[in-house]
């Protein structure tokens, strides 16, 4: 083994327990210094001195311990440094000598403790809706993810400095907001927790169709979105929406291996081979859907989705779906949370439950809304209801338009292959 095999290994390892500790880092510091920017500095502080440390000393054998008392002192030094913090400092001495004088944790265990309401905080903070949806998917996936400024750049297929300045925009305006680190008081809580459930869906749905590029799919945005849904889990075990969001994504997340052929390109849900659903990601996604309407309350959309997934993961073939309880379960939905990509889905479940000419009446009575003027989904739905209708000469031209409006060059593929699909239109006389 060379000399830099070690390092390298080394640096793999920093690399590793970065990805695991550095939420729980960076929440711990902004408890502290109350800014999250400065928060993440100090805990890049401490990981540029593991980078130089550990190829020599070795990894600690408790890595996460080691970089939170490292990026500590750094932060108490900078405290004491900074005059505006010296009475808190001594605040926080007084009162940590009263604790120890009675047997209670010195000012280093009070900076560890609470590392839960710490994460809830920094999860609150990260997807504030003052900032707007692409900088708050960012700040997240950099803040609670661990991903570097050039990963989450490759995730969503922009420029790293187009990245790196969302992130740092979103600093800049949590601060020029006055954004505390801290929860939202129980009033403003339902609206801050749907801009969270909002950011971590979104994440998700870009991991699972990506909406530009050459992939079909990117399933690491999946993993994070779920890693992050099972921590919303943990945090708000009585929040029915949160476990109904990380039981959509378990359940989504199932089909995976399902949705891509051997040269990565795309298999529609009615063709996927259901033996190479994940069957584990199911249970836990059932297992979160129990959960979530065991606690009770107002039905919302998370759970609606979920609920609508599972009519998926029960049926072992395409034929076994339960399409008229999918279709019902999507006019609710569309009541809890209008929108038209729901009713473009619900057509989607008429379609099925009640024949094509039923979904397309629901198609063109969203057809002309401005939300759906460039989404590709309205004419490849629209086309696929056309073509089970006999009218293919017409779904040709909505599949060519839908192959025009994507970004996605797999789904282009897919769009264009159903287009050459479509013979001469065998309209039946009326």
């Amino acid at each position: 083994m060379t000399e830099a095999d070690p390092r390298r290994a080394t640096h793999l390892a920093i690399e590793a327990v970065w990805r695991i500790e550095s939420a729980r880092l960076i929440a711990g510091l902004a408890r502290l210094v109350g800014d999250i920017g400065l928060a993440e500095e100090l805990a890049q502080d401490a990981m540029i001195v593991a980078l130089e440390q550990w190829p020599q000393a070795g990894v600690p054998q408790n890595p996460g311990a080691w970089l939170m008392a490292t990026a500590k002192h750094r932060a108490i030094d900078l405290l004491r440094r900074r005059t505006r913090f010296e009475r808190k400092l001594q605040e926080l001495g007084r009162t940590a000598e009263i604790e120890q004088a009675a047997g209670g944790p010195d000012l280093d265990d009070r900076l560890d403790d609470n590392i839960r309401d710490d994460l809830l905080r920094l999860i609150f903070t990260a997807c504030h809706p003052v900032l707007p949806a692409e900088a708050r998917a960012a700040l997240t996936l950099r803040m609670l993810g661990g991903l570097t400024t050039e990963e989450i750049a490759r995730a969503f297929l922009v420029a790293e400095p187009t990245v790196a300045q969302r992130i740092v925009r979103a600093k800049r305006t949590l601060a020029k907001h006055g954004v505390r680190f801290e929860m939202p008081a129980p009033s403003d809580m339902s609206a801050r927790l749907a801009s969270v459930l909002e950011v971590v869906y979104l994440i998700f749905n870009e991991g699972y169709s990506a909406t530009s590029g050459g992939a079909w799919t990117r399933p690491e945005l999946c993993e994070e979105a779920l890693r992050l849904g099972r921590i919303l889990a943990g945090l708000l075990s009585r929040e029915s929406e949160v476990h109904g969001l990380a039981a959509l994504m378990e359940i989504q997340a199932s089909r995976l291996p399902a949705r891509a052929g051997s040269s990565d390109e795309p298999v529609l849900l009615a063709d996927q081979d259901r033996r190479l659903w994940d069957r584990l990601l199911i249970r836990r996604g059932l297992e979160a859907l129990d959960r979530a309407e065991a606690i009770g309350g107002p039905v919302g959309p998370y759970v609606l989705q979920a609920a609508i997934a599972a009519c998926h993961a029960r049926a072992l073939t395409p034929g076994d779906t339960d399409w008229p309880r999918i279709a019902a379960l999507y006019r609710v939905l569309a009541h809890v949370w209008p929108s038209p990509v729901v009713e473009l889905n619900r057509a989607v479940a008429v379609g099925m439950a009640s024949g094509p000419a039923e979904g397309l009446r629901v198609v063109e009575a969203v057809a002309s809304e401005r939300a759906l003027a460039a989404y590709p989904q309205l004419p490849a739905v629209r086309g696929d209801l056309l073509a089970r209708l006999g009218r293919h000469e017409e779904a040709r031209r909505e599949f060519e338009r839908a192959a025009s409006l994507t970004r996605n060059d797999r789904e282009r593929a897919v769009f264009l292959t159903r287009a050459a699909a479509c013979g001469p239109d065998r309209t039946p006389p009326s």
